[in-house]
């Protein structure tokens, strides 16, 4: 176990992480919303090493997806800091994020509907198409289903397979770390499984990975470790088997089911 010790949380005890691995995101008391004098987030912590899977989870508007868009610059943060790597990204524009190494999935509208797959993952290295080949082949790799159906229109596709093209597109940067919001969402419970089986194969390839997800019991048996935000501040954290079998957890954000489905 690492000695680094996390910022202190209410919930419950923090976890440590693996030793030698490199902090990637650092967001350190974070405040930040849409609208003047409106906090989403309040002074939030969160951090992810190397290699991670990180969940984010938590009732409907306690701000998993604003604390997503102000890791990538798509909302003010009015104070605190979010470092990638040591260096401080602080409402740095998405198109420079992305040529830093941090890549993002929307939870809708995250496909061009009118380009082939082809084109959709090309359009995932327009900062770089030099790597597009090398690239190419990486997410191929992980996800070997298109790549018999790469000229096939994106719009044709059913939710689930174009939550795959979003993921793959997204990592055709070959990002440091990669951010879900909601990859779930929207999917038959046989989709949703074929979704979390995707975000897993994303983390084993080696990418950091950050999801927002609001089937939180599911989130929690896939993650190394997560937090659970409540009214924009980090309540809880631990690592997923922790917060599935913590009794403040279950009650609040889980139901009755959560022990069961941890066991």
């Amino acid at each position: 176990m690492s000695e680094h010790t996390e910022h202190p949380s209410p919930g419950v005890a923090t976890s440590t992480t693996a030793p030698g691995r490199e902090l990637v995101i650092d967001v350190r008391d974070v405040t930040a919303g849409y609208l003047p004098g409106v906090d989403i987030l309040t002074d939030t912590n969160l951090q992810a090493y190397d290699g991670e899977l990180i969940g984010i989870i938590g009732p409907n508007g306690a701000g998993k997806s604003t604390l997503l868009k102000a890791i990538f610059g798509l909302v003010n943060v009015r104070s605190g800091t979010i470092s990638l790597r040591g260096e401080e990204i602080t409402n740095l524009k998405a198109n420079k994020l992305v040529g830093k190494g941090v890549g993002l999935v929307p939870q809708t509208e995250n496909v061009f509907p009118t380009l082939t797959i082809q084109e959709n993952l090309e359009m995932g290295a327009y900062q770089r198409p030099t790597v597009v080949k090398e690239n190419l082949a990486f997410v191929l790799d992980i996800f070997p289903a298109l790549k018999d159906r790469l000229n096939q229109v994106a719009g044709s596709l059913s939710g689930g397979e174009r939550q795959m093209v979003a993921m793959s597109r997204a990592l055709m940067m070959r990002p440091d770390v990669l951010l879900l919001d909601e990859p779930s969402a929207g999917l038959s419970p046989v989709r949703q499984d074929d979704a979390f089986i995707r975000v897993s194969s994303i983390n084993e390839a080696g990418v950091t990975t950050i999801m927002v997800e609001q089937n939180a019991r599911r989130c929690l048996q896939i993650c190394d470790r997560a937090y659970v935000l409540d009214q924009g501040q980090d309540a809880h954290t631990g690592t997923g088997r922790e917060l599935l079998n913590d009794e403040r957890v279950i009650g609040l954000y889980l139901g009755t089911l959560g022990q069961d489905e941890a066991s």
